[in-house]
């Protein structure tokens, strides 16, 4: 049996006999190879030795290659996240962009919107200013339109009088002949004369001619109408006539009456027989029912005035009265020519600035009727 087992441990391998899978334990084999041809006991051994080797190389393999594939999945994973990072990055950067924009344009409608509500209250005010003043020149309009209405009309519709009423003679035979005055104020004496007047007497015809420089300086006045007193048709007459009818012995409230009389706000009223000095100035600057508060000078005050809306009321003796009354008769005419309420021939209206300017020429010579 040794020398069966030496020839068979130098022979080679006959062709269909299993090779150890590795050379190191091929020779190691050999011997147990033999023994299981000489015994037979070691084979089921060596069978399982050698599937455990198998499965723990396979299982090296299938260790390292799932490590592998692990690893690749990871690199995915983490490329996949790095792109959703820039991705997310990108996205905020896109929204906090909207939200900049959207905050501007927020900001930019709601200061538009201010705007137009500031400029649609602005223009509101500035048409209800122009409404005011616009209503207020109507009621003054109105209210001039019905003092010269009624200062014209001074007589019944079924017999007239022609000579109060210039507008029913021709052109060639009459003139403006009754004064426009003030609303409240200036010519109620004039127009209660006139009513009251009987019929006028047959009188010599007084023969008038027109001053070349006068009726040039009124008719270049006439072609832009104004109140401003430095035109030389208004310097004249206040050289001339304004100025030396209100120059009164008190020449502070002289000059107070003078303004209130250039800016229509001046106020005449007959004074009550138990009226007493109201205002908030002395008794003595008031004047009274027995003093003058223009002259000074002991006299019956029949009327009173109040200059704007002082509330305090002076008392002026006829002759005064008749001064005020007369330089107020004059502004208010020009006023309604510079309005464009006379309707006359140029010619008609500079005759009536004529008689006007007499009427305050008389005054201050202390001529007045006996009215007043």
């Amino acid at each position: 049996s040794q020398v069966s087992f030496e020839e068979e441990s130098q022979n080679p391998p006959a062709v269909g006999h299993w090779k150890p899978l590795m050379p190191s334990k091929g020779d190691k084999e050999e011997p147990e190879a033999g023994c299981q041809d000489a015994g037979g006991v070691g084979e089921p051994q060596s069978t399982e030795q050698l599937n455990v080797s198998r499965l723990r190389s396979s299982s090296v393999e299938i260790r390292e290659k799932g490590s592998e594939f692990l690893r690749d999945e990871l690199h995915k994973a983490q490329k996949e996240l790095k792109l959703k990072d820039k991705e997310c990055e990108r996205l905020s950067k896109v929204r906090e962009q909207l939200e900049q924009e959207l905050e501007e344009l927020t900001a930019s409608l709601f200061e538009e919107a201010h705007k137009m509500v500031r400029e649609a209250n602005t223009k509101q005010a500035a048409a209800e200013k122009q409404l005011r003043e616009a209503r207020g020149k109507i009621d003054m309009l109105q209210a001039e339109v019905t003092a010269l209405k009624t200062l014209v009309i001074t007589s019944t519709p079924s017999s007239p009088n022609r000579e109060l009423h210039p507008q029913l003679q021709s052109p060639s035979k009459g003139g403006f002949r009754k004064g426009h005055g003030r609303n409240k104020s200036t010519s109620s004496a004039v127009v209660s004369a006139a009513s009251h007047s009987p019929a006028p007497e047959p009188v010599s015809r007084e023969c008038r001619e027109v001053d070349s420089i006068l009726f040039a300086e009124f008719q270049a006045w006439k072609e832009s109408p104004t109140l401003d007193k430095s035109c030389s048709f208004l310097d004249r007459i206040y050289r001339e006539d304004v100025g030396p009818c209100l120059d009164f012995t008190k020449q502070e409230l002289s000059e107070l009456v003078r303004v209130a009389v250039e800016q229509n706000t001046l106020t005449i009223e007959p004074v009550a027989s138990q009226a007493v000095p109201v205002g908030k100035v002395a008794a003595e600057e008031c004047g009274g029912p027995k003093k003058c508060a223009l002259s000074g000078l002991p006299r019956t005050c029949k009327h009173r005035i109040m200059l704007g809306d002082s509330g305090n009321y002076y008392y002026i003796s006829p002759s005064c009265r008749a001064r005020i009354t007369a330089v107020c008769n004059f502004f208010t005419y020009i006023r309604y020519i510079q309005q464009g309420l006379v309707r006359q021939d140029v010619e008609l209206m500079y005759w009536e600035v004529m008689r006007l300017r007499r009427e305050m020429s008389l005054a201050k010579l202390g001529f007045y009727p006996s009215e007043m």
